[in-house]
């Protein structure tokens, strides 16, 4: 959140009974549509193969209606329990979801519950209200910070957006300002791997992000990294934070006034499964609760 209370984006914090503040984007309705769409063709050619694969096969004994029938039955189960079986099983994703990159999850940010995802599904009747324009449900996922429909709000479910990045290798800066501040950084300071690893992320992800939001983001761990350094108080917390990622990640060995610790930091955000929740981590060592 912004100073102010107010988002500046799709971001929402979520802090966990251990006080460390994870952030999801959630998936507005211009994402929700397509893979709603994707699913909904999926389901229309398997109902559509299925007719004609069983009045086929039951006309040949001359029961071309109890084909048919079966074939209604089977639409009615993908019509009801596609959704909810899918993203059961498949850890909040449909086929359409996993395609747009999005993902059901509970409020709390764990995986959805099998009840959750039939539930959410089941009152999709009710947010597709008046005549299946799905007016009820966008109206009220446009009142509420989460996007959440009907479904979501009684399953207390959330979509977000599946954050799967790979860091690519180390990060070089432009700024000169970052250079004086990696410099700046006492001989002495050490930097621990989830401090590390949160560098790592922001970094390589701070392109992505507005200028307020990376004030906002690096600003919880920045503020006590500098008054413990000793810098101004108009310091930038976002170069600040890239010049530490430079200081410990570029220059390795003790005899460049690193800590040796860049490369192995590096190898273990590449292999996380998910690098952008260890932004997550700022709050948390911003506030010396690791």
């Amino acid at each position: 959140m912004a100073a102010n209370g107010k988002q500046l984006d799709t971001a929402i914090d979520i802090v966990t009974p251990e006080n460390i503040a994870f952030r999801h984007r959630v998936a507005g309705p211009f994402r929700r549509l397509p893979a709603y769409a994707i699913d909904f063709v999926i389901r229309a050619i398997a109902v559509g193969i299925a007719m004609l694969v069983l009045t086929t096969a039951f006309g040949v004994v001359g029961l071309v209606e109890a084909g048919y029938g079966v074939g209604l039955a089977l639409a009615f189960v993908l019509e009801w329990f596609y959704g909810g079986l899918f993203e059961t099983f498949w850890n909040g994703q449909t086929p359409g979801k996993r395609l747009m990159g999005i993902r059901v999850v509970a409020i709390d940010g764990q995986p959805i519950a099998g009840w959750q995802a039939v539930l959410r599904n089941f009152l999709r009747v009710a947010d597709a209200q008046p005549l299946y324009f799905f007016q009820a449900g966008l109206l009220t996922a446009m009142m509420n910070d989460r996007f959440q429909r009907l479904g979501d709000l009684a399953a207390g479910t959330m979509v977000v957006v599946e954050e799967r990045h790979w860091l690519r290798g180390m990060v070089h800066f432009a700024e000169a300002e970052v250079s004086r501040l990696a410099v700046a950084v006492p001989p002495g300071f050490r930097v621990s791997r989830t401090l590390g690893l949160a560098l790592a992320a922001y970094v390589e992800r701070r392109p992505m992000f507005s200028w307020a939001r990376r004030i906002e983001i690096a600003r919880h761990l920045a503020e006590p990294l500098r008054q413990q350094f000793g810098l101004p108080a108009n310091t930038d917390p976002d170069l600040l934070l890239c010049g530490l990622y430079q200081r410990n990640f570029l220059a390795t060995s003790p005899a460049d006034g690193g800590n040796g610790t860049g490369a192995v930091v590096a190898q273990a955000v590449v292999d996380a499964d998910d690098p952008l929740a260890w932004l997550g981590e700022i709050s948390a060592v911003g506030a010396g609760r690791r």
